[in-house]
């Protein structure tokens, strides 16, 4: 006998599912930051393969974001996510070639437009709970992103801005699952 569970539906579904992707996602970007800021003063195969693969996690997290938030709305701007956060991972692995200016330009651009798509996507989500950490992600991410282009000029720039814009991300998305939290017990 085999049994199956039906996917959550609405708003308790969607913050139900939500909320164990920020926990992943919470995990993850620590790790990833753990992992990177001792090397993130020079460029080698291992920064290179961090660099690339912190987007494409991206990328993963937003496809299900999309699977799981189709029933609160329009998933269009996750594809827009989706797709920057992939141009993103080949750009990065394309400005390794030329140095960290050059990295810090491209993590600085993906900074902005995912930080921008995050606080648009969150402003509409807000009635499930758990949204105004994301809100203020977003936009943190979009004065990071600045902040990081910016940098690319200083006389030695560092990746270790890059590594360390991680952390409150990860943070943020733990406020937002612990949030969520009463919502998906409110179903």
């Amino acid at each position: 006998m085999s049994t199956t569970t039906a996917a959550p539906s609405g708003i308790t579904g969607a913050a139900s599912a939500l909320r164990r992707l920020y926990f992943v996602r919470f995990g993850f970007a620590l790790v990833w930051a753990a992992v990177m800021l001792p090397m993130a003063s020079k460029l080698n195969p291992a920064v290179v393969t961090l660099l690339v693969l912190y987007p494409l996690f991206d990328v993963g997290s937003a496809v299900y974001d999309a699977r799981v938030s189709r029933a609160g709305g329009s998933p269009a701007l996750l594809y827009v996510n989706i797709a920057v956060s992939l141009v993103t991972a080949i750009g990065v692995g394309i400005a390794c070639a030329s140095g960290i200016p050059a990295v810090l330009r491209v993590w600085g651009a993906w900074a902005i437009v995912a930080g921008l798509v995050q606080l648009i996507v969150a402003v509409p989500r807000r009635s499930m709970g758990g949204q105004w950490p994301m809100i203020l992600s977003g936009g943190i991410s979009v004065l990071a992103g600045a902040s990081f282009i910016a940098s690319a000029g200083a006389d030695k720039p560092s990746l270790t801005s890059a590594a360390g814009y991680a952390v409150p991300g990860a943070v943020f998305f733990l406020v937002s699952a612990l949030r969520l939290g009463r919502a998906a017990k409110r179903g």
